[in-house]
């Protein structure tokens, strides 16, 4: 039955086992009757609209019979608290559950909903097995956070925690540091500065010591966390580790974007669940980037029927997550559970389809070799890559100069407010002399592309350490490059290298799906940066974390009988 009037209260106190008190505002059917529960719990502010509600319409969940609860998290806003992040999400999350179903108006029966940081909130919840407890909705979230959230193989996400921190953490942490409100406003004019001009401060280094947190004397877990190494039993707390994974028992719907920063874990904690766990998982990948679920992402448009108000012509975000709560907390029969549990948005075709199961099934994994006459440095070049292994060819080098990086050209990043992110054109990128182009020749026959992806690079480097980049672009016949998916590998988080050898570097770019069309060519750009999404190796054992000084370094990448370096993709049987 259909609601009528809407009841809001404010500030709703949730007292935790240790006395800690957070604050949640109660959107609410106004009338006595009891109703299942949707919680989110986010460190954004509870009454910011674009924070609490962002994709989802809050008012529509109530009108169809809920009770929705936003709720700062621990130190954050109206809620009592230090804020650490992820570090307390589990036990409060267990704790905001178990409150939620005993309020008055509840019928027992709670699920949760969000993205980021607040996907994350419901997962180790999840994770502490609250008993009433019965859904959930992780949208564009994380995992473990040494993969995919703080780091990447090794590599420190510098973009995604520098602009993270600036934007969207720091504001309430000087509003509760510094209480004197001129001091306060003085603190916010400062900070203002520093995110007008961050594009200066991506290369202040040692972050150790980074300039804008060090003045503005507030999140010291920035410091800390960046200092952790991967053992550091500090991670275990704040990451959905393995064991975690393995004590998730609740149907999950898992929302992801092939330009997300969070591609990777999400599409992991969809498939460790789905092994691990016995309840549904099920998986929906759009063309979309970071809270973005529009259908134009970056320099592409992918139709109406690809953004959220219009999943392939039936139905909004919204209505989704009605269905998928009225299946697991009211007990009706959606039609969710007939459907099949991977939903996929294949780019270049721009259709929606239905699969069993991720990776898909009727996949062939193709390796893809890269060839030149030794200068496959930038788009001009000779760079070739072919479906024939190497023989007898000379190798490719570039110059990996730390101070004058590889710019971040679109992709799945989250950096400071209006930088691009998604698909964009990589022309400008291909002409650097650090950039290795190996493509393809001129596609006669439609090419499907949908899975995970991984270069295979055998490489060389005089560096003491190093890292190496690699991009899968689509090429238009108008010769328009647009990226797809990327990876980075730092050598000596992953690899035990022993003096100036040839190693075989594997580079995960997480996963794609696209068509290349009749006319189109497949290319790999192979590089050392990617900056500022990823911080800049020094080349001389140190990093952007520790180090102020660099050396260049010499980069010898080889194609050959026995160091064929090559790309695995991941083609489908078209049927």
């Amino acid at each position: 039955m259909a609601v009528n009037q809407i009841l809001v209260e404010k500030n709703v106190p949730c007292t935790l086992r240790d006395g800690t008190i957070l604050y949640a505002d109660v959107y609410r059917p106004n009338n006595g009757n009891r109703y299942p529960v949707l919680l989110t719990r986010l460190p954004y502010n509870k009454n910011e609209r674009y924070y609490s509600h962002r994709y989802l319409d809050t008012h529509r969940l109530v009108e169809n019979g809920y009770v929705v609860i936003i709720q700062d998290v621990r130190g954050r806003f109206s809620s009592e608290g230090n804020f650490y992040p992820f570090k307390h999400e589990g036990n409060d999350g267990y704790d905001a559950v178990e409150w939620a179903a005993g309020l008055p108006y509840s019928d027992g029966n709670v699920g949760m909903f969000g993205l980021s940081y607040y996907g994350y909130t419901q997962l180790l919840a999840a994770a502490e097995n609250p008993p009433h407890l019965k859904a959930i909705f992780p949208a564009q979230t994380l995992s473990d956070i040494r993969e995919g959230g703080f780091f990447r193989n090794g590599v420190y996400e510098l973009g995604l925690n520098v602009s993270w921190a600036l934007e969207s953490i720091a504001g309430d942490e000087l509003k509760r540091k510094y209480m004197n409100l001129a001091e306060y406003e003085e603190k916010m004019r400062e900070l203002a500065g520093y995110i007008d001009t961050v594009e200066n401060w991506y290369t202040a280094a040692p972050l150790k010591e980074w300039p804008p947190l060090k003045s503005l004397d507030i999140l010291s877990y920035f410091f800390e966390m960046a200092e952790w190494k991967p053992d550091d039993d500090g991670w275990k707390q704040v990451s959905l580790t393995e064991e975690k994974l393995k004590k998730i028992n609740v149907p999950a719907y898992h929302l992801a974007g092939w330009y997300d920063c969070f591609l990777g874990p999400s599409i992991a904690n969809f498939v460790k669940l789905k092994q691990s766990s016995n309840q549904t998982q099920m998986l929906m990948i759009g063309p979309w980037a970071h809270g973005n679920f529009g259908f134009s992402i970056g320099e592409r448009r992918f139709g109406l029927h690809a953004s959220e108000n219009w999943i392939n012509y039936k139905e909004d975000l919204t209505n989704l997550h009605l269905r998928w709560f009225d299946q697991w907390l009211k007990g009706v029969d959606t039609g969710l559970l007939s459907e099949k549990p991977v939903k996929i948005f294949v780019m270049g075709e721009n259709v929606w389809r239905e699969e069993e199961i991720w990776p898909l099934p009727d996949t062939t994994h193709i390796p893809y070799y890269f060839h030149s006459e030794g200068v496959a440095n930038t788009r001009f070049g000779n760079g070739q890559l072919t479906t024939e292994p190497p023989e007898s060819e000379p190798f490719d080098q570039f110059v990996f100069n730390p101070k004058h990086p590889v710019p971040t050209t679109g992709g799945g990043t989250l950096l400071h407010t209006g930088a691009l992110t998604g698909p964009l054109d990589q022309r400008a990128v291909e002409e650097r002399e650090d950039v290795l182009v190996f493509t393809s020749p001129v596609l006669e026959d439609e090419l499907e592309v949908t899975g995970p992806i991984k270069v295979v690079l055998y490489a060389k480097t005089d560096g003491v350490d190093t890292d190496f980049t690699a991009k899968l672009v689509d090429v238009l016949p108008n010769g328009t490059a647009y990226n797809l998916t990327d990876g980075i590998v730092r050598a000596s988080d992953v690899y035990k290298r022993i003096g100036n050898e040839v190693k075989a570097y594997e580079i995960d770019l997480w996963a794609t799906s696209n068509v290349f069309k009749p006319g189109h060519r497949i290319r790999i750009e192979v590089s050392s940066s990617n900056f500022p999404r990823f911080d800049v190796n020094m080349n001389n054992g140190g990093t952007m974390l520790t180090d102020l000084e660099s050396r260049p370094a010499m980069q010898i990448i080889y194609h050959e009988e026995d160091y064929p370096s090559h790309v695995i993709l991941p083609v489908i049987r078209r049927k």
